[in-house]
């Protein structure tokens, strides 16, 4: 029940960034949306911070689990691109909630040091990720070079998105980023 809740309380706080646009919530509307008081919102996170780290860990937990089971199923370097950019807009993380949630961590980050070190640890994650799949495809200079390019366009789609307001198809994301992924290695090869 405990795990239950905890999960509950993630999602309310998820729903209330998305809702306000911004972390201005409090435990107890957080509690409200799920359903709990605000003192056993208290009694699993501590306060209004650990629940906003909770959530952000969730998230991270969430596309790494998506990332890990698309780069296990693709049977070449390019195919683990895919993957990659596929777990990046997947229909877990590439919903209006989740994309100003993700917006609102970033400007966290700004302000806590924990935060920068959650979003260093998936941008270093991420970066690791399309470079070891990309130096398969061309040479290492331009492979850390596609790389960080395609980590900003990913994180641009989000901002883009976020500020929308309405989040386009995962699927109109996911050939942006792989239409620029594509144009790289051309270049490269030509």
């Amino acid at each position: 029940m405990s795990e239950y809740r905890r999960r509950a309380l993630i999602g309310a706080a998820l729903c209330e960034i998305a809702e306000r646009g911004s972390l201005d919530v409090t435990v107890a509307q957080i509690a409200g949306r799920a359903g709990v008081s605000a003192a056993l919102a208290h009694h699993y996170f501590g306060g209004k911070e650990d629940l906003i780290l909770a959530t952000m860990r969730h998230l991270l937990a969430e596309f790494s689990s998506v990332l890990v089971a698309g780069l296990r199923e693709a049977p070449d370097p390019r195919a683990r691109l895919t993957a990659i950019v596929r777990g990046s807009f997947g229909r877990e993380q590439f919903h209006h909630a989740t994309i100003s949630a993700w917006l609102t961590f970033y400007a966290k980050a700004l302000s806590s040091e924990v935060a920068a070190w959650l979003l260093e640890i998936y941008q270093r994650r991420l970066n690791s990720n399309l470079v070891h799949a990309l130096r398969a495809l061309v040479p290492g200079r331009d492979a850390v070079r596609i790389a960080e390019s395609t980590a900003a366009l990913i994180d641009g789609v989000y901002l883009r998105e976020a500020l929308r307001g309405v989040p386009s198809t995962p699927e109109s994301a996911i050939a942006v980023i792989e239409h620029h992924i594509d144009l790289e290695i051309r270049a490269v090869r030509a």
